[in-house]
């Protein structure tokens, strides 16, 4: 039995003995990541926890570097590991500072820039990631770099 779950593939194993066996793997860990940030500012969370990949400690190391969250903490527990990551809201008006996460290169459909054809979001107002064979990085750096690579996700 397979059963599709938003990012996460179930795959149910019944073995000969009868002993039913779980599997779960993850199609998509990039919008995982993103939707859970999404989820936590949604509900107002001031902290949310991830499990961590060298690419999510990337995107969260621009984040923070880009000042969209307050601060993070990489928690070695198991093979693994989470991101411990402090969000960041206006005292004001209690409104946080990451307004839109969009994935951009999905599994199905591989998005790749040049560093001449470096998308802007929002006139330069937000950010995009982009992998790049240099390491992950900003738009603009990446256009200061002089590098293309595959575009993420946009932020702002």
């Amino acid at each position: 039995m397979l059963c599709l779950y938003r990012n996460l593939y179930l795959i149910n194993i019944v073995p000969v003995v009868g002993i039913n066996l779980t599997i779960n793997f993850m199609t998509d860990p990039i919008a995982d990541f993103l939707t859970r940030l999404r989820n936590a500012i949604k509900a107002n969370h001031r902290v949310v926890e991830i499990p961590a990949s060298n690419l999510k400690k990337e995107m969260t190391r621009i984040l923070h570097e880009q000042g969209y969250i307050l601060n993070y903490k990489f928690i070695e527990d198991g093979p693994q590991g989470t991101i411990k990551i402090a969000l960041k809201y206006d005292p004001v008006n209690k409104v946080n500072s990451i307004k839109k996460l969009i994935r951009v290169s999905t599994p199905g459909l591989r998005k790749y820039t040049g560093f001449k054809d470096m998308p802007r979001v929002l006139n330069g107002l937000g950010i995009a990631i982009i992998s790049t064979s240099k390491g992950v990085m900003t738009n603009k750096q990446a256009r200061e770099e002089k590098v293309g690579g595959e575009v993420l996700c946009y932020v702002y």
